[in-house]
C-alpha cells in the first residue's frame, strides 16, 4: 500500500504532510504535490496533516489512476522536504471540485 495526493491539493499545494514525512517522498509540481509510490513507506503520518484531505490510500476506490499520477509527476518534479508557505490564493480554492482544470505539469520553480 502506499499513500496518494489527488486533485484537491491542485492550487492549494500546502506543504503540512511534507514536513511530518520520515522518507522525503513528496515532489513539487507547479501547484500540486505528489507522492512517490515506490518510495512512500506507508507510514500514514502525511494523511492526517493535509488540511483539505487531498491525501489518500491507494486502497480507496478510484486511487488506481492516481498513484500513476503521482508516479509519471514524482519522477519529472523536483524532491520537496521542507514545509513552505502556501500559494496566497489556495484558501480560494481549497473546496473548489473538480480541479483537474487547473492542473499545471511544469516542475515547481526552484528557489536560490
Amino acid at each position: 500500500m502506499t499513500y496518494v495526493v489527488t486533485e484537491g491539493c491542485i492550487r492549494c499545494k500546502y506543504t503540512d504532510c511534507v514536513e511530518v514525512c520520515p522518507v522525503d517522498c513528496f515532489y513539487e509540481g507547479a501547484n500540486m504535490l505528489v507522492i512517490h509510490p515506490d518510495e512512500c513507506i506507508d507510514c500514514g503520518v502525511c494523511e492526517p496533516e493535509c488540511p483539505i484531505d487531498a491525501i489518500k490510500p491507494d486502497t480507496d476506490d478510484g486511487m488506481a489512476k492516481w498513484v500513476d499520477f503521482n508516479r509519471t509527476y514524482s519522477t519529472e518534479w523536483p524532491n520537496i522536504s521542507r514545509k513552505k508557505a502556501a500559494p496566497p490564493d489556495a484558501d480560494e480554492y481549497k473546496d473548489v471540485k473538480d480541479k483537474m482544470q487547473y492542473f499545471d505539469p511544469k516542475p515547481a520553480e526552484m528557489d536560490g
